[in-house]
């Protein structure tokens, strides 16, 4: 059996978080998908969000279907990559809008059916700080998996078009190859699991006092939905603002998101440091950037640089507002109910991806604007004040909880 402390074997472990975010690789091609299927701002934008949809879904049904089947996590997990694998490449071969959006939801359901196992993976076969390195590391192979599959599209779409940007996914085949190699499997360490009662002991390291989900569950449940509309919206309006602003040919879109993912990753590296400086107050210096990002990007008003500035900033933020969330969950939630409230923030944070084009585009008619050239930027002065108006609410209510106590 392949040593589990080995580096490449653990690089086999994060292997399979480098594909889980790549429905986003595709958000270059937008404009020229657009233009080839004949479709509106809003439909294009929901080849994007639409594998979140079953992901929500399949997150759910996939503990089932381990139970129901017998299946290991690795078997599942291998299941999921093949599926992604599968799907990913279908609209190299069609030209079909309702076909593409079909495949797209199938790719979320590969997604789905190993997101989670993909972290427990890493909690059956490892302990203590170890474990906590590979959590953080499993969190930075996803963004950097998103901005990598993002460059290799946009490069592809430069030089082959955009059917050909969807042969990213053929690298769900390799990661499917190293991970069944290298990675041991896990039926035999079903036994030596950790409970979940135990880790819900070790995280809160409290005796469990709170005895119901608190009410604020549900406002953090809203708060997650509110920041991946605003994050994910930005993501869908840059190439088509871009190609408004520098011309129909522009295909260098896909560039600037992954550098936008390079500040997203670095916001959760030094989330903890930041976090440990500022406690609590993080949210309000992540919120507060979030709306100075999305002021530049709504009011650059044909400056790309600006433009740029606004996108690349978003990131950061939201990887310290982010964080935050999930920190809260311990001390809102009995110690059973954990996996729960942790289930309903991710299904915002997923209904937040899924939902962004319809919300950019009730913004949109909101404000009597177009949905083409610089007026994509439209929502995002009103995303921008409601980032603020979150913020005072924040402080208002943690001010008057303290007076109160």
């Amino acid at each position: 059996m392949n040593n589990k402390n080995s580096l490449v074997t653990k690089l086999a472990f994060l292997s399979v978080s480098f594909m889980v975010t790549s429905a986003y690789a595709i958000q270059g091609s937008l404009p020229q998908l657009k233009a080839a299927l004949g479709i509106s701002q809003t439909q294009s934008e929901y080849l994007v969000t639409t594998p979140s949809f079953a992901v929500m879904i399949f997150v759910v049904l996939s503990p089932l279907l381990q139970q129901w089947f017998n299946i290991s996590d690795k078997k599942i997990i291998m299941a999921g990559v093949t599926i992604v694998g599968l799907a990913g490449i279908v609209p190299m071969f069609a030209n079909d809008y309702t076909a593409i959006l079909i495949s797209r939801l199938v790719l979320g359901a590969g997604f789905g059916l190993y997101n989670s196992q993909a972290i427990s993976m890493i909690s059956v076969w490892y302990e203590g700080t170890t474990r906590a390195q590979m959590l953080g590391w499993r969190a930075a192979a996803e963004q950097i998996g998103q901005a990598c599959t993002l460059a290799i599209a946009g490069l592809i779409l430069s030089y082959a078009g955009w059917h050909a940007s969807f042969a990213v996914y053929l690298l769900a085949f390799v990661v499917l190859f190293f991970f069944a190699v290298r990675v041991p499997d896990d039926s035999k360490a079903q036994d030596s699991n950790v409970a979940e009662d135990d880790l819900a002991e070790e995280l809160t390291e409290v005796e469990e006092p709170i005895k119901k989900i608190s009410p604020v569950v549900y406002l953090l449940v809203l708060f997650a939905f509110l920041l991946v509309v605003d994050y994910v919206g930005m993501e869908n309006r840059f190439p088509g603002l871009a190609v408004a602003i520098k011309g129909s040919s522009y295909t260098g879109s896909s560039m600037f998101l992954s550098l936008m993912l390079i500040g997203a990753t670095l916001g959760g590296l030094f989330y903890g440091s930041i976090n440990k400086v500022l406690g609590f107050n993080t949210v309000y210096l992540g919120l507060g950037l979030m709306a100075i990002s999305n002021f530049l990007f709504a009011f650059a008003n044909g400056n790309f640089v600006m433009l740029v500035i606004g996108l690349l900033l978003i990131g950061f933020p939201l990887q310290l507002v982010s964080p935050l969330i999930f920190n809260l969950l311990p001390d809102l939630a009995p110690a059973k109910r954990q996996p729960l409230v942790t289930s309903m923030v991710l299904i915002g944070f997923n209904f937040g991806a899924f939902f962004s084009p319809t919300i950019a585009e009730w913004m949109n008619r909101l404000v009597g604007r177009p949905m083409s050239g610089l007026d994509l930027a439209a929502p995002f002065p009103i995303y921008g004040v409601m980032l603020i108006v979150i913020a005072l609410i924040i402080f208002f209510a943690t001010r008057h909880s303290k007076q109160a106590n």
